[in-house]
């Protein structure tokens, strides 16, 4: 899509890539037995690995590499069948090591690929640089007292992917629809929750602006913005900061900065280091991490049906559009609800009452479809009931009212609140007789050309019926009554 920055002296570009940290779904940390539970008591979850014991040695967790090429395979990337853990030195209170265990030259996944939707309906692909394991440093408390910082080291050594986009993204929507896609491939294949209020999933964001067809100009790195919106938020912040230096005759300087969603604004946090400030070298407590590629090949052959599969399998066996698909598509569990309700039946019918009445009955409840009042096999039984002939779409309303208030089953309801639809003519054709005696005046001018008066009529019998008369009989009786 086209986004530019009008500035005093012309159109300017930006230039963004996404550093993604994706907690990895696993019972335990990266290299120790503690465990990864959100939530826990400070310094409860934490090994004599991760609170860097002298003499303790790293082990690393097969899960944590089984996941992380699901992962890969799942960006339709390379998976590296040998790769090396390094150590990449700092210091920081929340990293006992005083060093995080990374991947820099050699990471386990390489280059792939994402495509993304835009609100316009265009799509584009996204590179995908790389992907690399490493290891989740502490968090520091600086809340619980007034001159202190406490040091939680509970998250000290979980398990993170790094995922690391090509400069591709050129617009906020497109860093928006990048991220989505990516929790919603890694929500389906299992290996991370892209939980950002738990910090389970959080982006730096690298921002440059340059003029049309112009290289690279220097990027600042915005760190560890935790949801969606503050992330566009902050590049359309950090490239008009950008755009007003470079106008006034300045230049940017490398730097880490954090965005403030509240101002709206980023600030400096630090000087940008490059790779040889943090002295990286192979890790001498662990080998090269080597993969056999029937191992590769049996995790690739157990994946799930992703995103993109679906949503065009959805089209294809159910005749649905491409938008309510993407609609459906958007969260696994949404997905699975709908084909429960959908298989073996009407599937345009079943993603209209899934997107429409169900939804709207989850959003009224403050429910989500795993909490549902109404299940799938429950919303399923209505539809054939509307199949069958028992109730028609207005009954069906008023039954599936009532399912979302008892959580009752449909046929019990329709029992209990007599609301079979009547499809017997000699009733239909009573209640016919009873409009036309009330409305001669209508049936009159109905006779002498106002053809629009028949929806009038239909109304009146349904009326005289109580919603209850089967419509397809009712208009065939009427139709032929009224030109009788």
């Amino acid at each position: 899509m086209s986004y530019v920055i009008e500035g005093q002296t012309g159109q300017w570009e930006i230039v963004v890539g996404l550093e993604v940290h994706a907690q990895v779904i696993s019972h335990s940390k990266l290299f120790s037995g503690a465990s990864t539970t959100f939530g826990g008591d400070p310094n409860t979850q934490v090994s004599l690995v991760d609170a860097a014991f002298p003499g303790m040695l790293p082990v690393i967790n097969h899960e944590c590499v089984a996941q992380a090429i699901r992962t890969g395979l799942g960006l339709n990337a390379q998976i590296n069948l040998t790769s090396r853990f390094d150590r990449k030195n700092y210091f920081y209170a929340d990293l006992p090591q005083g060093y995080q265990i990374s991947q820099f030259e050699h990471p386990i996944v390489g280059t792939g690929t994402i495509a993304i939707e835009l609100a316009n309906g265009e799509t584009r692909s996204i590179g995908i640089t790389r992907l690399h394991l490493e290891q989740d440093a502490g968090k520091l408390l600086h809340d619980q007292d007034p001159t202190k910082s406490f040091v939680d080291l509970n998250r000290a050594g979980v398990a993170l992917m790094e995922i690391v986009s090509e400069p591709d993204i050129r617009a906020p929507e497109e860093a928006g629809a990048y991220l989505r896609k990516l929790r919603q491939i890694l929500r389906y294949l299992g290996t991370c929750d892209g939980n950002m209020e738990e910090g389970s999933m959080r982006a730096d964001v690298n921002v440059s602006v340059r003029k049309t067809g112009e290289p690279f100009r220097t990027r600042c790195e915005i760190k560890n913005v935790n949801s969606i919106r503050f992330v566009m938020q902050a590049i359309e912040a950090e490239a008009a900061r950008q755009v007003e230096i470079w106008e006034n005759g300045g230049t940017v300087d490398q730097e880490t900065r954090l965005f403030d969603h509240t101002k709206g604004e980023t600030r400096t946090m630090r000087s940008k280091e490059d790779a040889h400030d943090y002295r990286y070298f192979p890790d001498p407590d662990l080998l090269p991490l080597v993969l056999e590629q029937d191992w590769v090949d049996s995790l690739k052959a157990a994946l799930p049906e992703l995103p993109d599969a679906k949503r065009a399998r959805f089209q294809q066996e159910y005749g649905i559009t491409f938008y309510d698909a993407g609609v459906l598509v958007a969260e696994q569990a949404v997905a699975d609800y709908y084909e429960a309700v959908a298989r073996g039946r009407d599937g345009k019918l079943a993603v209209s009452w899934v997107t429409g009445d169900l939804f709207a009955a989850l959003n009224r409840t403050s429910n989500t479809i795993e909490t549902s009042p109404v299940s799938a096999a429950s919303l399923g039984k209505m539809l054939d009931l509307i199949a069958d002939g028992t109730i028609n779409g207005k009954i069906a309303k008023e039954v599936f009212e009532d399912m979302v208030e008892t959580g009752e089953d449909p046929e019990a309801i329709v029992e209990r609140k007599g609301l079979r639809q009547v499809t017997d003519t000699g009733a239909i054709d009573a209640a016919i007789t009873a409009v036309l005696d009330k409305n001669a005046d209508k049936l009159a001018e109905y006779r002498s050309g106002k053809d629009k008066l028949f929806g009038f009529f239909v109304g009146q019998v349904m009326k005289e019926t109580k919603g209850k008369a089967n419509p397809a009989l009712v208009n065939e009786a009427l139709l032929a009554r009224l030109n009788g």
